[in-house]
């Protein structure tokens, strides 16, 4: 039986139910980066320099508070505001950032070199980010985490993950259909923001969502106490989707 059977579904529901939360953090979260980015710009090469530092540091935070979010509205109601999320988010940020450079170095190379390594370290590390934020694993246990869950379901992840690919390359083609029916000032600068607050609260779902599943059908669970890369956290338990935090 396929654990992630219905997963796109159960996410679609949730966005729908709780559209006005998850993207009012998106659009904060990337307004806030693309403002100090403009801002930054005006000094120069230095300053666009760095913007495009903020811009990518405010994504990995996005991915954080959004799995954060997932996480708290599971119970079907928000207990936390958007700056209480961010807040809660905000710990895991380094290990979010460090991960997903990691990953993406990874996946890169396998992508150029044959392709199909690339795909298998996709798939085997799909839910690294979840890891990180709900259960607390370090930079480097997350990798060998996420392999854990995905161990035996690897063709239902995926699968699950070229679905969900193919139906956001469907909506950036459509709102990039829209974009150019608007004037050039506004389709560059607004483009990436509205793109980034629709699409991504439904790509944190399903991930955070697989993350459920398959935790909650994993043979091997976290081990309660472990040291996840140094960071001495107490990994939540599988269905645990209460807003308190591992202890420390």
């Amino acid at each position: 039986m396929n654990p992630l059977s219905g997963v796109l579904g159960e996410a679609w529901q949730m966005y729908k139910k709780f559209a006005g939360h998850l993207l009012a953090i998106a659009f904060v979260i990337y307004l806030a980066a693309a403002v100090i980015a403009a801002l930054l710009a005006l000094a120069g090469r230095v300053g666009v320099g760095l913007g495009s530092l903020v811009q990518i540091i405010a994504a990995f935070l996005l991915q954080a508070t959004l799995v954060k979010a997932v996480q708290d509205v599971r119970d079907g109601r928000v207990d936390l505001s958007l700056g209480e999320t961010v807040r809660a988010a905000t710990p895991y940020l380094w290990r979010v950032t460090g991960a997903s450079i990691l990953a993406g170095i990874a996946i890169a190379i396998g992508l150029v070199l044959i392709i199909v390594p690339g795909l298998f370290l996709i798939t085997i590390w799909a839910v690294i980010i979840p890891v990180i934020v709900i259960e607390g694993a370090g930079v480097f246990a997350c990798f060998g985490r996420s392999q854990q869950l995905v161990r035996g379901r690897g063709w239902n992840v995926f699968g699950t993950l070229v679905l969900v690919f193919l139906i956001l390359l469907v909506v950036q083609f459509l709102l990039g259909l829209i974009f150019l029916a608007l004037p050039y000032v506004w389709r560059s600068g607004l483009s990436s923001i509205i793109a980034g607050t629709l699409i991504a609260p439904y790509l944190a779902l399903v991930v955070t969502l697989v993350y459920y599943r398959l935790s909650a059908t994993s043979p091997v669970p976290a081990a309660p106490g472990e040291n996840y890369g140094g960071y001495g956290q107490t990994p939540l338990p599988a269905d645990r989707h209460s807003n308190e935090r591992p202890a420390r």
